[in-house]
């Protein structure tokens, strides 16, 4: 399902697009894993804590009550054992274990498996259709940071060239998870980052007022201020009041102990 969210869509919640499961069942997805998976975090269940994760994140889908170290714990020995061995089954089980799901868990545990160190060839930029699946069908925070942070944010800083002029196009897409995720796509690039990217991406979004796009600006440029903050407050000066409270509060927040 793609809605991850309970309640009715407004501005400062929006809702997901309208994006039909797209796992082709003729693709060899590794079932045995997924279930053993979905068997595994189960088991590992706690109904008690299930009720106030779906709670806190006022999921659609139900949890399990597995905390994300156990989601780990569950993946581990499994990956161990049976890792994919090529591109077309790691995607497949990937959105199998994704589009399929019962429980949030089993998105989480998605993730996992997309970010297994045995597929860190495939990330690269043929897996951005992958990536831009699971922000737009995720469509809630909890998915969607840790796939900008980890998944898009690998392949962009290991094919810069190739995956630019994408994440680019991803900054002023209609979709509000999509330009999240390309506001956030260089969160830990520390000095590599392209700051032509994050400007382009910022600027694209200023005028956005939605918390969560509000939010995305101030953790992207409160994170590049760490490693380059005389441009980090050259910017925020520059965008003035279009620059919101919210961003330019969290853009500058461990800057104003140290001015200069």
């Amino acid at each position: 399902m793609s809605e991850e969210f309970t309640g009715p869509a407004g501005p400062s919640r929006p809702a997901p697009s309208a994006v039909r499961r797209s796992y082709d069942a003729t693709v060899p997805a590794d079932r045995a894993l997924v279930e053993q998976v979905r068997a595994g975090l189960r088991a590992a269940g706690d109904p008690a804590r299930a009720a106030g994760q779906q709670a806190y994140m006022r999921s659609a889908l139900p949890f399990h009550g597995v905390t994300a170290a156990g989601v780990r714990e569950v993946l581990r020995p499994l990956l161990a054992e049976a890792a994919p061995v090529a591109r077309e089954d790691w995607e497949a089980t990937v959105r199998l274990l994704w589009d399929g799901a019962t429980h949030r868990e089993e998105r989480y545990a998605a993730i996992g498996v997309a970010r297994h160190r045995t597929a860190r060839p495939w990330r690269d930029p043929a897996s951005l259709p992958l990536w831009r699946h699971l922000v737009v069908t995720g469509a809630w925070w909890d998915l969607v940071d840790d796939v900008a942070t980890h998944l898009v944010g690998e392949v962009l800083a290991r094919h810069r060239e190739a995956a630019t002029p994408v994440v680019r196009r991803w900054a002023s897409d209609p979709d509000p998870w999509l330009r999240r995720t390309a506001v956030l796509a260089q969160v830990g690039h520390r000095d590599a980052t392209d700051t032509a990217l994050l400007a382009h991406a910022v600027e694209a979004n200023l005028d956005d007022g939605s918390s969560w796009l509000r939010k995305a600006i101030g953790w992207a440029l409160r994170d590049l201020a760490r490693t380059d903050p005389a441009w980090v407050r050259e910017h925020v000066a520059g965008w003035g009041g279009r620059l919101s409270p919210l961003s330019r509060r969290e853009a500058l927040k461990h800057l104003l102990d140290h001015p200069g």
